[in-house]
C-alpha cells in the first residue's frame, strides 16, 4: 500500500480549539507550535473520521502526516517512512495497537521512535499494558488538540535515541537472520513475552495474536531464527532458568518448579534430568561441592 501523505488544502477556518478560558486575540499562541513544523507523524487508526481529524490538525501545524489503517499496516509504514513520532489507536482489527507496538520495539530500525496510543477508554489496565509494551504516552478521544500538540512537542524533545546496548537476551541468542527482518522481529517480540512469564504456559494462538501474526507464521519465524518451535524454545529457557535458580538461590525444588511453569515437582524433576542428565537435587549437591567453602574462623589463609 502506498504511503499516504497529507496534501489536502488547509481549510479556510481553523479547527475548533478546545474549550479555553481565553477568547479572541487574548488567547496566547502555544510556544510549542513552531516545533512541529516539518515533523513526520504516522497516524495509525482504523476509523477514517479519526484519522482525518488528526491529519487536518497536524497539517495545520506544519507536520508531514502519513496514514495507516491497522497495526500491521502501521508497522510496515513505520519501517519505510521512519517517522519522528507515531500516534496509534490501541483497538484495531487485523493487528491491534499493542501487537504493533511490540513489533516496533523489537525491531532495531523502529524501536527508538516514540509511540503515543490513542484510545477512547484508557482503563488503568490498558494503560499499564500499553506502557509495558513500549508506548511513551496516551491521548484520549475525543481529542483536545492543544493536549495533542503539547504531548507531541514534549516527546519529540526527549526522543533522542540512547546509544544501543545489546540486551542480555541478544547476547545469549545470536540470530542467523538479519536483525531487522520480520522473522527476527517476531522472534524478539515473542521472546520478550515468554521470558517475562516463564511460570505461565501461553496459548499459541494468543501469543501469535499478541505480536500481530498467526501460529504457523510464528513457529516459522522461530525455526528460522533458532531452529526450534515456540514451545521447544520455551522449554529450553525454562530449564536454563531452573538451573540458575537451583545454583544461585535457596528455593526448594517445588518452588523452582513453580517458578518455571511446572505444577508438579515430579514432572519438573523428570524434565530437568532429561535435559541435564541428573535430577535437580543432585545438580544442587554438585554445585555445592565445587563452590569454595569460606574459612569459618575468618582468619586469613596460612602462607
Amino acid at each position: 500500500m502506498a504511503t499516504i501523505m497529507s496534501d489536502r488544502p488547509l481549510p479556510s477556518q481553523p479547527l475548533a480549539p478546545p474549550v479555553s478560558p481565553y477568547s479572541g486575540d487574548a488567547r496566547p499562541v502555544s510556544p510549542h507550535a513552531r516545533q512541529l513544523s516539518g515533523v513526520r507523524v504516522l497516524v495509525v487508526d482504523d476509523i477514517q473520521e479519526d484519522r482525518m481529524l488528526l491529519m487536518d490538525f497536524l497539517s495545520q501545524q506544519g507536520c508531514r502526516v502519513y496514514i495507516a489503517q491497522d497495526g500491521r499496516d502501521g508497522y510496515s509504514k513505520a519501517r519505510t517512512v521512519q517517522p519522528d513520532l507515531i500516534l496509534m489507536d490501541i483497538r484495531m482489527p487485523v493487528c491491534d495497537g499493542l501487537g504493533a507496538c511490540r513489533l516496533l520495539k523489537a525491531d532495531p530500525g523502529t524501536r527508538d521512535i516514540p509511540l503515543i496510543f490513542l484510545t477512547a477508554a484508557a482503563l488503568p489496565g490498558e494503560r499499564v499494558a500499553g506502557l509495558s509494551a513500549g508506548a511513551v504516552d496516551y491521548v484520549t478521544k475525543p481529542y483536545d488538540f492543544e493536549e495533542v500538540r503539547l504531548r507531541l512537542s514534549i516527546h519529540l524533545k526527549t526522543a533522542a535515541p540512547a546509544p544501543t546496548v545489546a540486551s542480555e537476551g541478544d547476547k545469549l541468542t545470536s540470530l542467523p537472520v538479519q536483525a531487522h527482518t520480520l522473522d527476527a522481529v517476531l522472534f524478539r517480540a515473542t521472546r520478550a513475552l515468554l521470558l517475562d512469564r516463564l511460570d505461565t504456559t501461553p496459548e499459541l494462538t494468543g501469543l501469535a495474536s499478541a505480536v500481530g501474526t498467526n501460529t504457523r507464521r510464528l513457529n516459522l519465524a522461530f525455526r528460522r531464527c533458532v531452529g526450534v518451535t515456540v514451545f521447544d524454545f520455551l522449554r529450553e529457557e525454562r530449564m536454563k532458568e531452573a538451573r540458575r535458580l537451583l545454583a544461585d538461590t535457596s528455593l526448594d525444588v517445588q518452588e523452582v518448579a513453580s517458578a518455571v511453569g511446572f505444577a508438579s515437582a515430579a514432572n519438573f524433576a523428570t524434565a530437568f534430568r532429561e535435559r541435564f542428565g541428573m535430577p535437580p537435587s543432585a545438580f544442587r549437591e554438585r554445585v555445592a561441592q565445587v563452590e569454595p567453602t569460606p574459612d569459618e574462623s575468618g582468619a586469613p589463609p596460612s602462607p
